[in-house]
């Protein structure tokens, strides 16, 4: 026979956890979610009693019980760029207060499993979803938009109207690297990227246009692999331009690791950098700072696109109105010796 107040598997219920902590079923919920609001004391007390009982919070019945679930969603092209984690830890920062759980998604860059992650994760009702970027399907968008679900979207700025986003523009950042580029006296520039996303082909555009408007040809040195961005990448392609264009002397990388590949590549083929070939990166990520030269990067505002775009959030479940549709966090050139 089943335990009064627990469900017909004999599991413990909710109800089990507050009789036994000597607290009220939703204190003892908001405690178990880690809701600031509650005491110390009393999430001791329950979390104990929990232990005790052998409880496991249903996230199903809490969204059925609700209409939704405490869960918001974000969706991610990678795990394993350095750029996502952090902001992947920014917006758990945001949401452990308040009791929410963050769910992860990784699309790996392909827009049609980012519509299948999207149809599944609104079938468990979230009551929110942090999206990356604007490109994605049309049946995407539209389950979206019939969901009534609260999005905001991260790194990129712009979109349809109406659309939340905070970020900064890629386009400026990728005609800040050329402009250092020419202030430096480069004039054989070329631009390496992979990938290929959305955003580095912003980059691209905006190395194109700073080239352009300085009187300089730029597509004749690029090179675009669709290959996921690496260190060993980054050497191979650095390897590929200086056989294709050996007069080069300057190169913007659309991220920090095929830059750090080229670097050690230049050292073992007896490029010297940057009198011979100036290099810059983009993101800034740690090791950059280390490299042999040290490594100029755009530092992206990563953890504080994490933050923001989750502050966001909060605030439209909230029911506040946020006063700016796009928060340009913007980015900074930081500059050493490998330019």
């Amino acid at each position: 026979m089943s335990r009064t107040g627990s469900r017909t598997t004999g599991r413990p219920t909710l109800a089990e956890v507050a009789r036994l902590s000597g607290v009220s079923p939703i204190t003892a919920s908001r405690a178990l979610r880690g809701v600031s609001t509650v005491a110390p004391a009393l999430v001791e007390k329950v979390a104990a009693a929990a232990a005790s009982l052998g409880y496991v919070a249903n996230p199903a019945a809490r969204a059925l019980a609700s209409a939704r679930s405490q869960s918001v969603v974000v969706l991610i092209p990678s795990l394993s760029n350095q750029l996502f984690i952090d902001t992947l830890e920014a917006i758990h920062e945001v949401m452990r207060p308040r009791g929410l759980e963050v769910l992860i998604g990784n699309y790996h860059y392909d827009i049609a499993e980012e519509e299948n992650l999207i149809r599944n994760y609104l079938a468990y009702q979230p009551c929110g979803m942090l999206l990356t970027g604007f490109e994605r399907s049309d049946a995407a968008r539209q389950m979206l938009a019939a969901s009534g679900v609260p999005c905001v979207h991260m790194m990129e700025l712009g979109g349809e109207a109406g659309a939340l986003s905070v970020g900064f523009s890629q386009q400026q950042a990728g005609r800040a690297a050329a402009r250092h580029l020419i202030e430096r006296g480069r004039r054989r520039l070329a631009f390496i990227a992979a990938q290929l996303d959305p955003r580095v082909m912003q980059r691209a555009e905006g190395f194109r246009q700073a080239l352009a408007e300085a009187g300089l040809q730029s597509t004749e040195l690029e090179i675009l692999a669709p290959e996921p961005s690496s260190i060993a990448l980054g050497s191979t392609l650095f390897s590929q331009l200086m056989q294709q264009a050996p007069d080069v002397d300057g190169i913007f990388f659309c991220n920090d690791d095929l830059a750090q590949g080229a670097v050690l590549q230049a050292l073992r083929q007896g490029v010297e950098v940057p009198r011979e070939v100036a290099m810059v990166g983009f993101n800034d990520l740690p090791a950059s700072a280390h490299m042999v030269p040290r490594l100029t990067s755009i530092r992206t505002p990563r953890a504080a696109v994490g933050r923001g775009a989750a502050q966001a959030l909060l605030a439209l479940l909230d029911g506040k109105r946020v006063a700016t549709e796009q928060q340009d966090l913007g980015f900074e050139l930081m500059v050493r010796e490998s330019s």
